[in-house]
């Protein structure tokens, strides 16, 4: 008699870290994923960093067969975030939900403050990816069969030019020194529509770049490089 798989949810960001830790999930088959749980942005309907459209995120969820749960954020605060977290997390534990995964890689602090916040409230992260090499990580991942296109660049990181390209083993060579290839560090998005978790690929085509700016109060360094983002609008077909 086969043993029962633990209930659990996963963070789902649309990238190609979330969709490797839920194939890695579904592979060793430890844990059942009931749902995906995605925080978009309330004002422009659109997964949050990512700038992913919400009608593209619906199409994922169709195309993995998992629910999706949506948490919509309203304001750019940490309170207001964990406000909605803590809502999703207790309709979570009311279906016997109590493991939470994760697509970290190796940021510290950032997986501490996740351990902290579900702590609090009963609940125990799983961090499939974590520690894994992320040159590795990448070229299994591309390897596997997975297609992701980069939806969101940091302009400190990477130029305009990355914005809209697929990833591929020709890609990551080209990424200057100091980025990381997964982009852990916020250097690069992306959007995941195809791959061997997937039963259909979702179909898009690609609109215009829009670069946003980081809201900064300068009082010194006038004509310096402006800080910000470059978004390609991923349009669903």
């Amino acid at each position: 008699m086969s043993k029962a798989r633990v209930k659990a949810a996963l963070f789902w960001s649309g990238g190609k870290d979330a969709a490797a830790s839920l194939h890695q999930v579904m592979t060793e088959n430890v844990y059942e994923v009931c749902y995906l749980i995605t925080t978009l942005n309330a004002e422009h309907r659109r997964i949050s960093i990512h700038g992913v459209r919400e009608a593209l995120l619906d199409q994922q969820a169709i195309a993995l067969g998992i629910p999706l749960k949506k948490m919509w954020v309203r304001k750019s605060t940490n309170e207001h975030y964990e406000m909605q977290v803590v809502q999703v997390l207790d309709e979570l534990k009311l279906e016997g939900i109590h493991h939470i995964i994760y697509g970290d890689i190796f940021l510290e602090d950032i997986r501490s403050y996740r351990e902290k916040l579900l702590e609090r409230h009963g609940l125990t992260g799983v961090f499939p990816l974590w520690k894994r090499d992320s040159e590795e990580l990448i070229i299994s991942f591309l390897e596997a069969g997975f297609r992701a296109v980069i939806c969101c660049v940091n302009a400190n990181a990477l130029n305009e030019s990355f914005a809209g390209r697929e990833i591929s083993k020709a890609l990551i060579k080209e990424l200057p020194s100091g980025v990381d290839p997964c982009g852990e560090n916020g250097e690069y998005h992306s959007f995941v529509f195809d791959g061997p978790i997937f039963r259909q690929s979702v179909k898009f085509f690609k609109g215009e770049k829009i670069f946003k700016p980081l809201d900064i109060k300068r009082t010194e360094n006038v004509g310096a490089p402006v800080e910000g983002f470059w978004f390609v609008d991923l349009i669903p077909v």
